[in-house]
């Protein structure tokens, strides 16, 4: 366009006018709003990508949240010990007496022990079938367990010193799940190493003992009395303070067997926590890759729509040109336009992901999380996307002659 003004001697002339961002705006989307249906499909393809990366990350930080919550509450001070590999290559046993030469440490705050019975089986009846054992394990727990490895109980109660001498049994959650019994009131019995149990409790999920969750476990005397126990731990639980488990981890093999040291293994249940963590963060970086794979598509996609936008409107670039607009005019014009539509598509695009973050982390209970760098980030690729989806388009449009746009069209 141009405009009428005066030079230096006075005389009159006209000179180009200028063309403001908001002109440039009014353009771009006057130039959209003449092609809906394609301006809506192109900015879909920008919408998917946005879309998948913010669900992507909102999902993996909620479920990031999730585990870090799970620790404040259950804390990182437990710590297991298990029986290594004897020196002759052959599993190693743990002491009769591990849980009394643990609670020594000056450092621990609780202990306590459960014991694998090989030889048992749990059944909801006898005349189940005994190969069909669920893979559900049998064990001898200590009344102190619960506390210890941060249990709760579902329905019922844990036992306690005078039920440990009786028949009893508590249920871990998915060994409750198997056999089908939801609750317990005194009547519900399984047959437990060929004789029955009466079901006094069921247990939550255990996140840091999650082996007990498939379990049955009874009293250590009754298990020794009826079940054959020889009174031997199969796994030792440890807590202690957060910042005392690392000196505590380096005592407790030479405390558990002073012989044979080597023989007795000790991890951390919240490093598997972590691990998880990371494996979900690897997990993250793969997926976020995809989503910019889908996202690189949908820029295609933009710079397909601009290039035929130019042929298209041939003659519109022509007659603008013919009444004055320069080429940094027509270039604005169309890189405008990518980077609206482009822009369009990672406004729905991020709303689309977060909704979709929010819905899954409301199905599993966890507390929503999507950091704001998400939203910083998927706003400014899609400015990147526009601008580079429109380069070439706005390029070509600003070089076409205006004689030639006329002619043909």
């Amino acid at each position: 366009m141009m405009r009428r003004g005066r030079g230096a001697d006075g005389a009159s002339r006209l000179t180009p006018s200028r063309m403001r961002a908001r002109d440039t705006l009014r353009v771009a989307f006057s130039g959209l709003r003449t092609r809906p249906l394609r301006a809506v499909l192109s900015a879909l393809g920008i919408a998917v990508g946005i879309a998948a990366m913010v669900a992507v990350v909102g999902i993996s930080a909620s479920s990031q949240e999730q585990v870090n919550q799970q620790l404040r509450e259950l804390g990182t001070g437990l710590l297991t010990v298990s029986p290594g590999t004897s020196f002759r290559g052959g599993e190693a046993k743990l002491p009769e007496n591990s849980v009394d030469m643990v609670a020594r440490i000056d450092d621990v705050d609780a202990v306590s022990a459960v014991g694998v019975l090989g030889d048992a089986n749990v059944y909801r009846n006898e005349a189940i079938d005994p190969g069909q054992t669920n893979a559900l394990a049998v064990h001898a727990a200590d009344t102190g367990l619960l506390d210890t490895v941060s249990g709760t109980v579902a329905d019922g109660r844990w036992l306690d010193d005078a039920l440990a001498e009786y028949p009893a049994v508590v249920l871990g959650s998915d060994a409750a799940e198997l056999l089908g019994i939801s609750h317990t009131d005194g009547s519900i019995n399984v047959w437990l190493g060929d004789q029955w149990f009466t079901v006094v409790g069921i247990l939550d999920p255990v996140p840091l003992a999650p082996e007990l969750d498939m379990s049955a476990m009874v009293g250590w005397p009754v298990a020794a009395e009826l079940l054959g126990f020889d009174g031997s731990p199969t796994t030792v639980y440890e807590l202690s303070g957060e910042n005392k488990v690392d000196d505590v981890r380096g005592l407790l093999p030479a405390t558990v067997n002073p012989s044979n040291p080597e023989e007795v293994a000790v991890s951390r249940p919240s490093d598997a926590l972590a691990a998880q963590a990371a494996v979900d963060e690897t997990l993250t970086t793969l997926l976020l890759a995809l989503g910019g794979v889908a996202l690189l598509i949908g820029g295609i996609g933009v710079a397909n729509t601009m290039v035929i936008a130019v042929l298209e409107r041939r003659s519109e670039v022509g007659l603008r040109r013919a009444l004055g607009a320069t080429r940094p005019h027509i270039r604005r014009q169309f890189l405008g336009e990518s980077v609206l539509l482009a822009g369009f598509g990672g406004i729905g695009g991020a709303a689309l992901g977060g909704v979709v973050t929010a819905v899954f982390a409301t199905s599993r209970d966890w507390q929503f999380a999507l950091p704001l760098w998400v939203l910083a980030g998927a706003a400014g690729a899609t400015v990147v996307v526009g601008a580079l989806a429109g380069v070439y388009p706005a390029a070509r449009a600003a070089c076409m002659p205006p004689t030639a746009a006329l002619a043909i069209a």
